[in-house]
């Protein structure tokens, strides 16, 4: 394809796109702007941008394709600021965000311009931010939802997603109500839950500070997403609200029933709880991606002796298997302790898993 691509937003997400895009087709100019001019700088030093804009109208107004790689609070702002633009009559304006009901209604406001607006969420990021963090195959083998409504042509997703073929992602279309129904199930909500957790462990610590100490386990491990940007999910929250009030409904059914069924020592009810529970998540897929950013840990069963860890760095080392973070689960008090290593991508901890298994007998394993 032939033409040029506006990236506003340069962080993690737009930049990924637009290197995906630039990987793709060579013949393409991008674009891009960000409100911090240190991350368009970078992001044009590494060659994720062949140019930085000084506005948005200007980059905008050349564009044919605009990609919104903003916070959903000021995509509808953006999307209000491009309705009084001229912008050329065959543009398409996508957006990469978590919700998508509010960004679709506003995006009403360029039709009188002749410009095309397909919703987008391509479902895979990483826990590091800013265009340092971009990658080209960030959304390989993820799932990419597309959600344009009744009005746009065919040949316009279409052109989209051959825009987009440089992901590697697997693209989905769905309409933004059924769009906002499943992340506020599958990523809002479990956000919401996860930092109710650590506000409960918080309060606690405060009678009690081992209950800080004990947290480092496994109780981080299954928070961590309520390290997220605060800001981000603010805006999420709030643009997806009546979706997340039914669900927290739904929730608090669920905690009085299983209150209940704990009052009344039922412990038939119980165990068809956790059972039921059990049955449902062990059958998700475990290599998949999905709306929360996979977490690529392999967990190490290691004997409590000095140079262990420097061994096992020094296997994956020698089969060149780079690493992103490493910890020990101190809460067990046996002999063996748990080694927990990150990585990259799935390859890179499928590399090491097979690595390890052929370089020690310690027991290697995915949670």
């Amino acid at each position: 394809m032939r033409g040029t691509v506006f990236v506003i937003g340069l962080g993690l997400i737009g930049g990924s796109v637009a290197l995906a895009i630039k990987n793709t087709h060579r013949d393409v100019r991008i674009y891009g702007y960000d409100i911090n001019d240190n991350s368009a700088q970078l992001a044009k030093a590494l060659g994720i941008i062949d140019d930085i804009c000084d506005s948005v109208r200007a980059g905008a107004e050349e564009a044919d394709l605009i990609i919104l790689g903003t916070p959903v609070k000021q995509t509808v702002q953006l999307i209000g600021d491009l309705s009084r633009y001229s912008l050329k009559k065959n543009v398409i304006v996508t957006d990469v965000g978590s919700t998508k009901i509010k960004v679709t209604e506003s995006a009403k406001q360029l039709e009188k311009s002749g410009a095309t607006f397909i919703g987008g969420h391509p479902m895979a990021g990483s826990h590091k931010s800013g265009p340092a963090a971009a990658k080209a195959h960030l959304f390989e083998n993820a799932f990419y939802l597309l959600t344009p409504t009744q009005q746009e042509e065919e040949k316009k997703l279409a052109e989209l997603k051959a825009w987009l073929r440089g992901t590697k992602a697997k693209f989905l279309t769905v309409s933004p109500e059924t769009h906002d129904k499943m992340t506020g199930v599958i990523s809002h909500f479990p956000h919401i839950i996860a930092a109710g957790l650590v506000h409960s462990a918080k309060r606690a610590a405060k009678q009690n500070d081992l209950v800080a100490r004990l947290a480092a386990g496994g109780f981080r491990d299954t928070t961590r997403i309520a390290s997220s940007s605060p800001e981000m999910w603010r805006d999420i929250l709030l643009h997806n609200k009546d979706e997340l009030l039914l669900l927290m409904d739904d929730w608090i059914e669920q905690m009085a029933e299983i209150k209940r069924h704990i009052q009344a020592s039922d412990s038939d009810s119980i165990f068809r709880y956790f059972s039921s529970a059990k049955t449902f998540r062990d059958e998700l897929p475990v290599r998949s991606q999905g709306a929360i950013p996979a977490f690529y840990d392999l967990y190490v069963d290691v004997p409590d002796y000095p140079g262990v860890i420097s061994e096992i760095t020094g296997y994956l080392a020698q089969s060149r298997i780079s690493i992103t973070n490493i910890r020990i689960l101190e809460t067990r008090e046996e002999l063996y302790g748990v080694l927990v290593i990150s990585f990259q991508s799935e390859e890179d901890r499928k590399a090491a898993e097979d690595c390890l298994a052929d370089h020690t007998n310690y027991g290697v394993y995915i949670m």
